[in-house]
């Protein structure tokens, strides 16, 4: 029965609901907290009235409590049990069955059906939005910083939400209540109420315009350190080769320390606070309370009334610190919020056009018109090259490290708009077409062959995940990768295509990654082939097994491979030489090698078939 009731009150809201999509979601904290309590608005309804409610309930015990004084003094036992007795019973039935159903309704709605649903929509929201961002944006940050923020914000929006009902709403109505009552005791014993709570409301602005800042100073230095531990873990291998554990401490304990001062610096505002609040109740206590005794001793206020103004102001002085920590949680919360929403609402830069539709693709022709791009540094990247590419041809793309040839692929994939010139496939400019059909028409091997942290089969449909087992199978065969993978394990017994492969892909070598790489792009089987040193982490004896699986797979496409080792492009249809920027020779390998230039150069003094040993640098 218990879970079919909470069943329904965890079901009243979808967080998964359809909701329309922004390139540019509120900037400002109410609006964005607004906008995503839209499918809230009904259930938020319930549990205000439910915090009135509660709240009266609260008030009327306190009267109630004096009535009783009043009927015990007001003769002997037996009268007031004649008298009151069937009052006195249905009160205490009132207590124990019907304020129990309210209280447990109020607390229902707020812990079964706002904060579970609301923090899982905001966390799937904000996980969608971010996900759109270009890789660009991507790369100007921590991930862990990152995701970082898209787990706190959802947890600290809930928290104000909750403080708003649980407290906030509450205590409104309370000390509403208590005034109504007070005043109905006697309207002078309003005054010390009014009086305090102008105080009241002195120190808690106070608190609220100090505590937002320094809670969203520490929200950013915990970003901040996450991003610095989660740098370090997920270069761990680069931090033991070079030994450098204590330099990797030194550079997480700057950060911590920052975090330390920043929370430091925000709980003095809580210990000032917890201070002032004391005096102040202990104000009210006295004024009420006096008041009250010399109200009853000039004959002008009954022993109930006494009782009721006492237990009232002691119930204010428990409530108070409630209310502040409360309305302080609260502002603390929106301070998290905050400082999510700075990645979370950056607006995309990088964006489908209105009316993108899904690029036409017919034969592959691609062409590079007067392509320029910086990075919007003015300098490096790319410099007017224009370039065709017709359908089906096989293009080997060279030149030395930061000539430009990566950036010509992330412009391709359009991980980057051009800041100068076009590119277009079959005549279509790519910034008009959708980005999701342009990358499904791109199959791409990297030269940083990174995984997903999932099982091997995953990484491999990853390509085409409607795929069949046995096509999935041939395309690790065609791959040289299946016989390396029936033999893989992990630490939690999976073996085979069911083996994780750890973070980016780390329990498995270069070469064994590169493979699962490749069969992954031989199973989505896309019409333009990219190839960024393919095969620059294998072997010789597996190379050579997987050149002859590359021309295979490149039969019917236009390709462009990007390699140092020229032996591998040697047979490409053409290749390209750019050299800072620019478009600098073009040609077959046997013309270009005559004509004695750059390319020729290149091939004279590569050691073992590479241009040079410098890796290729970011572009």
């Amino acid at each position: 029965m218990f879970s079919r009731i909470f069943h329904f009150f965890e079901t009243l809201v979808d967080p998964y609901t359809a909701y329309p999509e922004t390139d540019a979601p509120p900037r400002r904290l109410f609006a964005f907290l607004w906008d995503y309590s839209q499918p809230f608005k009904k259930v938020y309804a319930m549990a205000a009235v439910m915090a009135v409610i509660v709240a009266t309930i609260e008030i009327g015990l306190i009267w109630y409590m004096g009535r009783v004084v009043d009927l015990l003094s007001g003769g002997t036992a037996q009268d007031v049990l004649d008298a009151h007795g069937t009052e006195l019973i249905l009160a205490a039935l009132f207590v124990l069955l019907i304020r129990p159903v309210l209280q447990g309704l109020s607390a229902i709605l707020l812990n079964n059906a706002i904060l579970p649903n609301f923090g899982t929509l905001i966390r799937w929201r904000a996980h969608r939005q971010v996900l759109k961002q270009s890789v660009g944006w991507f790369e100007n940050d921590f991930a862990g910083r990152i995701a970082n923020r898209i787990m706190q914000t959802p947890t600290s929006g809930g928290d104000a939400v909750f403080q708003v009902f649980d407290a906030i709403a509450f205590a409104l109505a309370y000390l509403i209540g208590a005034a109504v009552l007070l005043a109905g005791a006697d309207p002078r014993l309003l005054l010390p109420l009014i009086v305090w709570f102008a105080l009241y409301g002195v120190l808690l602005r106070w608190t609220i315009v100090r505590i937002g800042p320094a809670s969203q100073a520490s929200a950013d230095a915990r970003s901040a350190t996450t991003g610095r531990v989660v740098d370090s873990y997920t270069n761990i291998h680069s931090v033991k080769l070079f030994a450098h554990h204590d330099r990797e401490i030194e550079y997480a304990r700057e950060s911590i320390e920052q975090t330390r001062r920043t929370f430091a610096r925000e709980m003095r505002l809580f210990s000032v606070m917890d201070v002032v609040l004391t005096i102040l109740n202990g104000l009210l206590i006295v004024a009420v309370v006096g008041w009250a005794v010399w109200l009853w001793a000039a004959g002008s206020a009954s022993v109930g009334t006494v009782a009721a103004a006492t237990a009232l102001t002691l119930r204010l002085n428990a409530m108070t610190g409630w209310i502040m920590w409360a309305v302080s949680s609260f502002f603390r919360s929106l301070g998290v919020v905050a400082e999510g929403m700075e990645t979370i609402t950056d607006p995309l830069t990088l964006t489908d056009a209105p009316d993108a539709r899904p690029l036409d693709f017919d034969r592959g022709e691609i062409v590079f018109d007067g392509v320029s791009h910086h990075y919007g540094r003015g300098a490096g990247g790319l410099d007017r090259v224009s370039l065709t590419i017709r359908p089906g041809e096989k293009v080997g793309l060279v030149g030395r490290s930061g000539a430009g040839k990566s950036t010509l692929v992330k412009l391709l994939l359009r991980f980057y708009d051009v800041e100068g010139g076009s590119i277009r496939i079959d005549g279509q400019d790519i910034r008009g077409v959708t980005q999701d059909s342009l990358r499904h028409r791109i199959g791409m091997v990297a030269q940083d062959s990174a995984l997903l942290h999932r099982s091997v089969r995953d990484n491999i449909l990853y390509g085409r995940p409607d795929a069949t087992e046995a096509e999935m199978i041939a395309a690790a065969k065609r791959a040289e990768a299946h016989d390396f993978i029936l033999e893989l394990t992990d630490p939690q017994g999976r073996a085979g295509y069911d083996a994780h492969v750890g973070e980016r892909g780390v329990k498995l070598s270069g070469g064994q990654r590169q493979r699962v790489t490749l069969a992954r792009v031989i199973l989505k089987d896309a019409p333009i082939l990219v190839l960024d040193e393919a095969t620059s982490a294998l072997d010789s004896e597996v190379e050579a097994a997987i050149q002859e699986t590359l021309y295979g797979v490149m039969e019917g496409k236009t390709v462009i491979a990007i390699a140092h080792r020229l032996s591998t492009i040697a047979h490409m249809d053409r290749i390209v030489v750019l050299d800072e920027g620019r478009v600098a020779e073009e040609g077959s390998h046997a013309d270009l090698l005559a004509r004695g230039g750059l390319y020729g150069g290149f091939w004279a003094r590569q050691s073992g078939g590479f241009i040079g040993t410098e890796a290729e640098a970011a572009e």
